[in-house]
């Protein structure tokens, strides 16, 4: 049974989907729901260099969650990391934290007129210790 999940949140349209999904699967058994927004840092900066436009939108990122899980009658525990990539810092942040299930999401987007996850989700799929459940949305979305 899965009791921990943690879901990285980019502020994408995926965010609210795989909140809810997460408050859904956590309250049947009565489990934790992690969420963290990976703020990525120049390594022209130190690690924990002080980045405040990106420490703001992540708030706010972080703060759409809250109020989704609150809907949802789900409390979360929510965190900004600084790192120099996003997917070691969600595959360590689940070690750390040792959860059950990551949830995350990807957006439909094309390139060289193939679809393409990206970085992140193949890194995380490639590393994470635990199971992943991938989210994405309707291809008419990312059309539009």
């Amino acid at each position: 049974m899965y009791k921990k999940f943690l879901v990285p949140v980019t502020g994408k349209k995926a965010d609210d989907d795989i909140v809810r999904t997460a408050c859904v699967l956590s309250r049947k058994s009565k489990g934790k729901v992690y969420v963290v927004h990976v703020i990525e840092v120049s390594r022209a900066l130190p690690l924990d260099a002080e980045v405040e436009e990106e420490t703001q939108s992540g708030e706010s990122v972080l703060t759409n969650a809250e109020k989704i899980a609150d809907v949802m009658d789900c409390k979360v525990e929510t965190e900004i990391l600084q790192a120099r990539e996003t997917g070691p810092a969600i595959v360590d942040e689940a070690v750390e934290r040792g959860v059950d299930m990551i949830i995350m999401g990807v957006e439909y987007k094309k390139r060289f007129g193939e679809f393409a996850m990206g970085d992140v989700a193949p890194y995380v799929l490639r590393n994470a210790p635990c199971p992943v459940l991938l989210w994405r949305g309707p291809m008419e979305e990312a059309e539009q």
